[in-house]
């Protein structure tokens, strides 16, 4: 049996947390990737050069601040971005940082 993965509610969110979670850039480079995806993925499938811990360690990070959201899947867990919650929250934000130049 799969463990739940706690989230934020969408209330709990906050500016500050956002932002420093997509202030690394490893992170931000995930969440591009994420967000040029329809669906989530599981934690390897995003190409990083970083090692699983790491890896680990950014996407806890963010699923705290509230901006990917992790479901159980099997032996899996399947990251999202939290595009809703967060448009709704900061409208344009994530937008603007998905469109500014690498």
């Amino acid at each position: 049996m799969t463990e739940e993965v706690p989230h934020p509610d969408r209330d709990e969110i906050r500016i500050e947390a956002v932002l420093h979670a997509l202030a690394d850039p490893m992170r931000l480079h995930m969440v591009r990737e994420l967000a040029k995806l329809d669906k989530g993925v599981a934690c390897g499938t995003i190409e990083l050069p970083i090692s699983k811990s790491t890896r680990t360690h950014h996407l806890r990070i963010l699923r705290e601040a509230g901006v990917t959201r992790t479901v159980p899947s099997g032996t899996s867990r399947i990251t999202s971005l939290r595009r809703d919650d967060l448009d709704a929250l900061f409208p344009g934000l994530l937008g603007g940082i998905l469109a500014a130049r690498k």
